[in-house]
């Protein structure tokens, strides 16, 4: 491939690999590099969040929140996620932890594509994850790493921390989709997605669908993995699926905090802003139970 942009048909998956900000838009604490993905052979942009005492405290290691984007979006989200963070590490409600924004390409949903145009699972999982842990004092172990996404964000982080629970200390699915990814297999409809991105192998939705992961992986994610869903009630786009998703955890004994917050829809600043103070309770209760 080895191509910076890879252009795909309207409303369906595509990438630009690296997206420079403009000047002034990065947060406090926040900047933007490359790394060389192999399974892409071109660059790939990411933006890291390092907390204050980071370049000071040269013997402590940090935990490391993953936080994914929507649809559409790029390595330049997350943004005001990381404002709360830092004051409320400024403030001491919160310890100290990195922030890590990849890029995943857009509506690639964080799944590799049959074709290997679009390996997002494998940028993230196999070689961003051990890249980070490498160039940065990570804790770099599932105690210390957390996965979170809004959107296309949250669906991928489900799935992924569904298929690879053992990397994993904590998930928050803020309002993604949590589809029956198998139910869609048909391989007569080759233009309709996602046959058309995951191909004719059946077994490849079972890889890529949630509910099926987790009745696999469940005994490595029951009382190891901690799981905060959410979504706004006004969200009906996105509401069904996540109800749906909570009521397999139920089933299946998992537990887990669910809320539906009411009034609100698919857009994440509002519920940030509602939820500004609690934003990262969760996470950090996450990684000091991981730590007992």
């Amino acid at each position: 491939m080895n191509h910076e942009t890879v252009p795909q048909q309207p409303g369906g998956p595509s990438a630009i690999w690296v997206n420079k900000p403009e000047s002034g838009q990065l947060p406090d604490g926040v900047t933007h590099h490359t790394f060389y993905s192999e399974a892409h052979k071109t660059n790939v942009g990411y933006c890291v969040y390092l907390p204050p005492g980071y370049e000071s405290q040269a013997d402590r290691h940090y935990p490391v929140i993953y936080n994914l984007h929507g649809a559409g979006d790029n390595e330049l989200h997350g943004f005001d996620d990381v404002r709360v963070l830092d004051a409320g590490i400024r403030e001491g409600r919160w310890p100290a932890m990195i922030v890590v924004l990849p890029n995943g390409g857009q509506r690639t949903f964080f799944k590799d594509s049959c074709d290997g145009r679009f390996l997002s699972e494998t940028l993230v999982i196999r070689e961003l994850i051990p890249f980070i842990d490498t160039k940065y004092r990570t804790i770099a172990e599932r105690k210390g790493r957390c996965i979170e996404g809004h959107s296309m964000g949250g669906r991928g982080a489900t799935r992924l921390a569904m298929k690879y629970p053992a990397l994993f200390c904590s998930l928050f699915n803020l309002a993604g989709r949590v589809p029956r990814t198998l139910e869609y297999f048909d391989p007569l409809k080759t233009d309709t997605y996602p046959n058309n991105y995951l191909g004719p192998d059946r077994q490849n939705y079972i890889n890529n669908d949630a509910y099926e992961l987790l009745k696999k992986n469940v005994d490595d994610i029951k009382g190891k993995l901690r799981i905060q869903m959410w979504c706004g009630t006004r969200d009906v786009g996105h509401l069904l699926t996540v109800r749906d998703f909570h009521q397999a955890l139920l089933e299946a004994g998992v537990d887990h905090t669910y809320l539906e917050i009411e009034g609100l829809g698919h857009k994440k600043k509002p519920i940030i802003d509602r939820y500004r103070d609690v934003w990262f309770d969760y996470h950090v209760e996450s990684i000091r139970q991981a730590n007992e």
